[in-house]
C-alpha cells in the first residue's frame, strides 16, 4: 500500500511538472510557431508574432502601386523567414509585410519587381515609419489573401496540419 502511495505522488508531481512546462512561452504544441515574445521581424509565423499584434482592423485601407522589391527577413530561431516587398505609389514608398515564407511560396500568386498590385491591409507604424500588413493583395485578376477581416493570419495552425 505504501509502495502505491509513492506511486501515486510521483505520478501526480510529473503531470504538475508537464502541465507547467507546457503553459511555458515558446514551449508545447506552439513552439516553432512564432508564438511568444523575441520571434523577429515580421515573420508572421503566429498568434504571438508582433505584426498580429500589430494589426488593427480600424487602420485598414487598400493602395495600388508598383512592387519596387522584395525581402525576405530571418525571423530568428527555426530559420523561418517572413517576406516583405516594398510598394511605390503615387504618394509614397511603403514597406508591406506579407507573412511566413513558408505559407507565402506555396501560394498562386507569386509577386515580383515590376509587378502592379492592389493591397488592402492596416497601416501601422514599424520601427518609426509606415509600414502595411497586409491582409490581401490583387495581383492580374488573382488575390493572395493573408488575413481576415480582423487581421488573423489565414495559415494559422496550417504548419502543423
Amino acid at each position: 500500500m505504501k509502495k502505491l502511495g509513492i506511486w501515486g505522488l510521483a505520478g501526480l508531481l510529473g503531470l504538475l511538472v508537464a502541465s507547467g512546462v507546457w503553459a511555458q512561452p515558446g514551449s508545447g504544441p506552439g513552439a516553432g510557431r512564432g508564438q511568444g515574445a523575441g520571434q523577429g521581424q515580421g515573420a508572421g509565423r503566429g498568434a504571438g508574432d508582433p505584426f498580429n499584434r500589430m494589426y488593427q482592423p480600424a487602420t485598414v485601407e487598400t493602395v495600388r502601386g508598383e512592387v519596387a522589391a522584395i525581402d525576405k527577413s530571418t525571423a530568428g530561431r527555426g530559420g523561418s523567414y517572413g517576406v516583405h516587398f516594398t510598394l511605390k505609389t503615387d504618394q509614397e514608398t511603403i514597406p508591406v509585410h506579407l507573412g511566413p515564407g513558408w505559407y507565402v511560396d506555396q501560394q498562386e500568386v507569386k509577386l515580383a519587381p515590376g509587378d502592379k498590385v492592389e493591397v488592402t491591409g492596416s497601416r501601422i507604424t514599424y520601427q518609426g515609419k509606415p509600414a502595411l500588413i497586409a491582409a490581401q493583395v490583387k495581383k492580374d485578376g488573382k488575390t493572395l489573401q493573408l488575413r481576415n477581416a480582423n487581421g488573423v493570419p489565414v495559415w494559422a495552425g496550417q504548419r502543423w496540419r
